[in-house]
């Protein structure tokens, strides 16, 4: 854990327009503790120093954020194909219905965020996009791993939805500014309000480079 360091999150890295990308954030806070998951508590501050304690990222008294190590099981599809995801962006619905549609990672309405257009492809309930990431960091890759598992869910669930915990194994970075495909899935049948998701991060020829899997919170009914 690195004391001492507050966590910043930039306005530019916002999910919503008044909160910050919860994969940006998440992959943040999981540096600050050397953790590979992370828990949300609260929307996280954009332009805000936050605490980093022996319990989690704090804003003043409240508690942003908890981190903590655990095993990522998830097993992606197969991969789809670099052409296959191209063509699946043309299919995003995120360009014509999105509720965010200045997020950094997959907002249509920014032209200097990640560009991420999570469409589904030939295979029920998977989304997969292009990425061509912009450094290659650790923390670009949470983001990565972030958007797709929502726009994979709500192939089949309308209700609004928040993420509420994330979990990344990373076995090699991106090389920045070449091509590599996301993709996303249902990768378990929803509990109640909680919806679970998997992504994952692959070169254009189709190498695994990294895994997600996600909790995301529904903001309807149960």
């Amino acid at each position: 854990m690195t004391r001492g360091v507050p966590v910043l999150i930039e306005r530019r890295f916002n999910g919503p327009p008044d909160s910050a990308n919860g994969g940006y954030t998440w992959g943040l806070v999981a540096a600050a503790y050397g953790a590979n998951e992370v828990t949300l508590r609260k929307p996280p501050p954009l332009d805000t120093p936050l605490d980093v304690r022996e319990d989690g990222v704090h804003d003043g008294d409240a508690l942003v954020a908890a981190a903590t190590n655990t095993d990522v099981t998830v097993e992606p599809p197969p991969f789809p194909g670099y052409d296959a995801a191209r063509a699946a962006e043309q299919r995003y619905r995120g360009l014509r219905d999105h509720p965010f549609p200045t997020c950094y990672v997959c907002g249509p309405g920014r032209d200097d965020g990640l560009g991420l257009k999570p469409g589904p492809v030939a295979r029920d309930g998977v989304v997969a996009t292009t990425f061509t990431p912009r450094d290659g960091s650790e923390v670009e890759t949470w983001a990565a791993l972030d958007c797709p598992g929502a726009w994979a869910l709500m192939q089949t669930d309308e209700a609004p939805i928040v993420l509420g915990r994330l979990a990344v194994h990373i076995d090699n970075r991106p090389q920045t500014g070449r091509p590599h495909v996301v993709t996303g899935w249902r990768h378990k049948p929803r509990e109640g309000r909680k919806h679970y998701a998997g992504t994952a991060l692959y070169d254009a020829a189709g190498t695994l480079l990294a895994r997600g899997q996600a909790v995301w919170v529904s903001l309807g009914a149960s």
